[in-house]
């Protein structure tokens, strides 16, 4: 008996060493009440508990990794979420082999990027209700040193939930090749970066000139020397359909192309960062009849908006979402070209005006336009002739200054100034044009092993909602506690009964990898934005409750 057991016991200890299990779950809970203001449509108010929970798990042995997570949405998502999110079931599933020497395949669900993202990226962003995993095999391949590294997938795009996935095939190719090493030098890093994907959707009679394949190509180029670098990327589309109004054009198809151009230099104290980038008819969808809906459901690509993304909540109140598409109806549009710059720079210690902990200032300027051209409407289609490098209509402009200082060991604060000029017309459709200048004065406190947030804002602006004030106060005490208060009045709106106050308030309890966040108020409606990438939610009063922990 002995000589069965003793191997048997050894075996599973000699697993259990090479084995490690993982598992992680988030529950966002929410309980909708109406309120003197706002009020759930009856469609909405059926279902007043809401709760949106993932359970991720992934068990590792040696090269192997099997990961799976599973979703409920029940008894429904939260409001303005994909509709297809329902139920409970399997989000994602894989399995995956990864070895030392450099061969990594994945059979299942994977997300994946290319590049900056412009020809290929698929992610899960849970706040933006974004999963757009691609499910079917991936393999990635890289030479010793890393000199040439290889990825090829083939498959479907995952769209709502379970086993629901686009009509298209997805297949894509990318290689990227260490120019530097190729010629033997360690003083300058330079890569070359090629790529391909390929969206097969069957011909639908439904769509007269749709293509049955589209395509696009990329190459960039990615180069670092000293304290400087300078990245540079081009994309082709091929012919796709385009948006017109809310449908999908049967009968009009365009070509499309991205550039996209980064500088920057940094070094201790200072550093500067200017991207340059042109967008004509590049959004790619997985699914025809997906084409700028507003879930972000079948997005193949990332065109996120190439401005500062801010912290604080009046300032993103006017927020810019980039304009990639072409449509000539309801209003003619083709793309988007424009530029950010950042500039970083830090006052030193010891100095006049740097104090004893120094002083941290930062600069960021953001300009974009639509594309200037020439639209011809006949009578069964349409032509656009875009300029180049012409800049059209102004769409967004935003200038802010940031400054960062410490004044004693137990006192750090932070202001800031915001001026935006948004085109309502343009950006969200509707008309007029806003004008809006942001205040914000942030502090931190430290009481001895505590810390008190106080936070104020005011907004002026000269339409639209018209001016704003708002606050934050947050105590963190006894390692794992915090409370917070916050508030938005918008004062000033030209409409009585919109000028309300969106307040919160609540507590916050943590400890290990655990995380639980119970709150009450009122949620300002508008665009709910994640690295440039945004979704509209709706006015909305209630309870909040959210967990995060990992095992």
């Amino acid at each position: 008996m002995k000589k069965i057991l003793l191997p048997l016991v050894y075996l599973c200890a000699q697993t259990a060493i090479h084995a490690q299990f993982n598992a992680s779950l988030e529950s966002n809970n929410q309980y909708y009440v109406d309120d003197a203001k706002i009020k759930l449509d009856e469609t909405e108010a059926q279902d007043r508990f809401r709760s949106n929970t993932y359970l991720t798990m992934t068990y590792r042995y040696k090269h192997f990794t099997v990961g799976a997570q599973v979703e409920s949405y029940e008894p429904k998502a939260l409001l303005n979420y994909y509709p297809g999110f329902k139920d409970v079931n399997l989000g994602t599933y894989y399995v995956n082999y990864n070895n030392d020497k450099g061969l990594d395949v994945t059979l299942g669900h994977f997300y994946e990027q290319f590049g900056s993202g412009l020809a290929l990226r698929t992610w899960e962003d849970r706040q933006l209700g974004i999963a757009n995993s691609l499910v079917g095999a991936r393999v990635k391949y890289s030479t010793p040193g890393h000199f040439v590294n290889v990825k090829a997938l083939y498959g479907k795009q995952r769209i709502g939930m379970g086993f629901d996935f686009s009509d298209a095939n997805i297949a894509a190719l990318d290689t990227e090749f260490q120019l530097a090493t190729a010629l033997g030098t360690d003083k300058f890093e330079s890569n070359l970066g090629m790529s391909f994907v390929n969206k097969h959707e069957a011909v639908d009679p439904n769509f007269i000139n749709a293509p049955a394949d589209v395509n696009i190509y990329g190459v960039r180029l990615n180069n670092e020397y000293r304290d400087f670098y300078l990245n540079a990327e081009y994309l082709y589309k091929s012919k796709d359909v385009i948006k017109m109004a809310t449908l999908v054009d049967p009968t009009n198809v365009y070509s499309g192309n991205a550039m996209n151009l980064v500088l920057g230099f940094a070094k201790k104290g200072l550093g500067f960062s200017g991207t340059l980038r042109r967008l004509e008819n590049f959004n790619f969808y997985s699914d025809r009849e997906m084409v700028g809906n507003q879930y972000n459901q079948a997005l193949l690509n990332y065109t996120p908006a190439l401005t500062k993304q801010y912290d604080y909540s009046l300032a993103n109140i006017y927020v810019y979402q980039s304009q990639p598409q072409l449509t000539f109806f309801p209003q003619r549009k083709a793309g988007e070209i424009g530029s950010q710059f950042d500039l970083n720079y830090q006052l030193k210690k010891g100095t006049a005006l740097g104090g004893k902990y120094g002083t941290d200032i930062a600069l960021n300027f953001a300009n974009w336009y639509g594309l200037k051209g020439k639209y011809r409407t006949y009578e069964d289609y349409n032509t656009v002739e875009t300029e180049t490098f012409a800049l059209g209509e102004r769409y967004y402009s935003d200038f802010n200054v940031d400054i960062r200082k410490r004044f004693s060991s137990t006192w750090n604060t932070a202001l800031i100034y915001i001026y935006q000029d948004y085109n309502t017309d343009r950006i969200q459709e509707t008309s007029g044009r806003v004008f809006a200048t942001t205040a914000v004065w942030d502090n931190i406190f430290k009481i001895n092993k505590s810390s008190l947030k106080v936070e104020l804002q005011h907004q002026w602006a000269d339409s639209s909602y018209r001016n704003w004030a708002a606050g934050l106060t947050e105590y963190n005490f006894k390692k794992n506690w915090s409370v917070f208060v916050s508030d938005m009045y918008n004062y000033d709106n030209e409409e009585a009964d919109k000028q309300m106050h969106y307040y919160t308030f609540g507590g916050v309890f943590r400890k290990n990898s655990t995380r639980i966040q119970a709150s009450y108020g009122r949620q300002r409606g508008g665009l709910l934005c994640v690295g440039g990438v945004c979704r509209m939610v709706p006015e909305n009063t209630g309870f909040t409750l959210n967990i995060n922990t990992t095992f």
